[in-house]
């Protein structure tokens, strides 16, 4: 049996944890997919947001016409958007390969992992043992079996392979509420395909806060044909190429949409359930997370996880930090660190863009906190008058007592850049006056947005003490 210092079952954001500190280590990476570098890189953030630049671009002629400038959309030529995306990525993925291959302490297996005992691991036909293994085996696309779905199987995608079709289809359906559905909604249908959103409940972005995420399923339905309350009930080959998608209510009534092609997005679970984790004693919570403690200690010394597998937030910015808590900890044992996951940002890059960071105003008043709330539309400043803007803002919730930020939620433009000094403040502990007043803020650039807000903060701050 060959052992190792050190196991990593999953090339994503493990792969990273591989730096020149570990040069004296002897390292396995288990990889069970043929493409390397794990969702990120290959199906994830970062091809998706690729898609998503030529479709802001396609979408643009109609507010450009606003502006004075006569755009005229004339199609896209989707394998060449497809072939410039994968073409550095394909590479990319396969020179990191490469270079972790030449690596001399480190040994590829490709190969699907599960656990033998507490560090032993069956990969492939080989059985290997290890000091440390980090589990850092990423999730994948939650499917729906529904009737039908294997007669239609060519025509059903979901986010793993919906990106590498051969062409445009004219018709999509998408099934899913969440933040994939709804970037993949923008693509496609700025692209030119009619698109259907099907989501089970009544709200689209379910875990935003609740009025900017009916602000979003507002203006997204003005380009998408938004149904809520239906979920998909069964699939039919409609003899013509196509599909037809039978949905659902929750009074039974079903409704049927034809499309060419049907993109399931209801989320992603954990990849913990290929790696016979009872065999080792991990613990593993309903729902398929892999159970870890703030220093991403599993319940088994020497087992430790991070990603999707384990985190509450799939997230590569999580993941990522998440390593790093690792990788500390494997090197420097007796100074343990913790991950800290009290503040972490999420964004929804379709159009609109959203981004959010802390509470929402749901959750305060669930739990009883005080806080004053402040919206400044991005009309109201010079940029959003240079943009045209009418139907954007940003939100911010705070604490009347000690001024310190609660949430922000920003629906617009550039919404994941503009939210990330709130983050800076509610992660370093600033307080509204101190970010509003103790630094310039250009004028007249879009993060004056921002400002106003925290100013309105103030206000509403200075009010409610006022009225007391």
């Amino acid at each position: 049996m060959q052992h190792f210092d050190l196991v990593i079952i999953g090339s994503g954001t493990g792969n990273s944890l591989i730096d020149e500190r570990f040069d004296d280590w002897n390292v396995a990476l288990v990889e069970r997919d043929p493409v390397f570098g794990g969702t990120c890189l290959n199906r994830g953030c970062i091809p998706t947001k690729m898609f998503v630049l030529p479709a802001d671009l396609a979408a643009s002629p109609g507010h450009a016409a606003r502006l004075g400038v006569d755009l005229e959309y004339r199609g896209a030529d989707w394998p060449a958007i497809r072939d410039r995306i994968f073409g550095r990525i394909d590479p990319i993925s396969a020179g990191g390969l490469d270079w972790r291959e030449r690596a001399a302490n480190v040994t590829v297996f490709h190969a699907e992992a599960a656990f033998t005992g507490p560090n032993t691991l069956r990969v492939g036909e080989d059985e290997i043992s290890a000091d440390h293994i980090v589990i850092a085996a990423g999730s994948r696309p939650r499917e729906l079996d529904v009737p039908g779905r294997d007669e239609v199987a060519d025509r059903v995608f979901t986010s793993d392979t919906i990106m590498r079709i051969e062409e445009l289809p004219r018709r999509l359906v998408i099934v899913g509420g969440g933040y994939i559905a709804a970037e993949f909604a923008h693509v496609f249908s700025a692209l030119g395909t009619d698109v259907t959103l099907i989501n089970r409940s009544d709200v689209l972005l379910r875990h935003h806060d609740r009025e900017i995420a009916d602000h979003f399923g507002s203006l997204l339905a003005k380009r998408v044909h938004v149904r809520l309350n239906q979920s998909l009930a069964a699939l039919e080959d409609n003899g013509r190429d196509g599909l037809t998608v039978i949905t659902a209510d929750r009074n039974g009534v079903e409704y049927e949409y034809d499309a060419d092609a049907l993109l399931i997005a209801v989320g992603r679970i954990p990849n913990s359930d290929t790696l016979n984790l009872a065999e080792a004693g991990v613990d593993v919570r309903p729902g398929g997370q892999v159970h870890v403690d703030a220093q991403q200690r599993t319940n088994v010394a020497g087992i430790w996880a991070l990603g999707d597998v384990s985190s509450d937030y799939q997230l590569k910015h999580v993941a990522n930090q998440e390593m790093r808590t690792v990788a500390h900890n494997l090197l420097y044992p007796a100074k343990p660190v913790e991950t800290d996951h009290r503040y972490v940002p999420h964004a929804v890059f379709s159009n609109p863009q959203v981004a959010c960071v802390g509470a929402t105003e749901e959750q305060l008043r669930a739990w009883g906190t005080r806080y004053v709330v402040s919206r400044q539309r991005y009309a109201d400043v010079a940029y959003g008058w240079a943009l045209e803007d009418e139907t954007h803002y940003v939100k911010l919730l705070a604490d009347p007592g000690t001024w310190h930020l609660l949430g922000a939620h920003i629906i617009g433009p550039q919404a994941p850049t503009l939210i990330q000094p709130l983050i800076q403040a509610m992660s370093f502990g600033q307080r509204v006056d101190e970010l509003a007043r103790g630094q310039y803020w250009i004028h007249p650039a879009l993060p004056e947005v921002v400002e106003n807000a925290l100013l309105g903060l103030l206000d509403a701050h200075h009010h409610l003490y006022l009225d007391r």
